[in-house]
């Protein structure tokens, strides 16, 4: 498969140079992805419904190219609160709980804007079984 750019159709996307997703071969690897609802360009307030977000955005940036979710071999998790790990953990059990990436969560001072409480980033290698 030849490199392959996704994009969500932000044009942030384009003003800040980079792609939702960079397929490549077997690998794809999904950019630091917030808790936007691209269909309402809306950010809810709680860190649930942003994770939920933004496995939703990463899960259609794989679907482009032909990944599953189940092909997510790694995952990078930032969050401003430490307290909100739990209630992230939460949803990473829900949607990774079969999968079990190697994962590092890392709790940072700030996002890009203030509203954001998570953003997560996966790199996805095609299964061959």
């Amino acid at each position: 498969m030849p490199r392959h750019l996704v994009s969500t159709g932000s044009p942030f996307e384009k003003a800040a140079g980079y792609s939702r997703a960079v397929l490549d071969g077997n690998m794809a690897f999904v950019s630091g992805t917030t808790g936007y609802d691209y269909t309402t360009m809306t950010m809810p307030a709680d860190v649930t419904s942003q994770a939920r977000n933004c496995f939703r955005t990463i899960e259609a940036a794989l679907r482009e190219g032909g990944f599953a979710m189940h092909d997510i071999v790694r995952a990078t998790y930032y969050i401003t609160n430490p307290a909100d790990a739990d209630a992230l953990f939460a949803v990473c059990g829900e949607v990774l709980g079969q999968i079990r990436p190697a994962a590092t969560l890392l709790v940072v001072a700030g996002l890009y804007r203030p509203e954001m409480k998570v953003e997560i980033e996966v790199t996805a290698k095609l299964r061959s079984d």
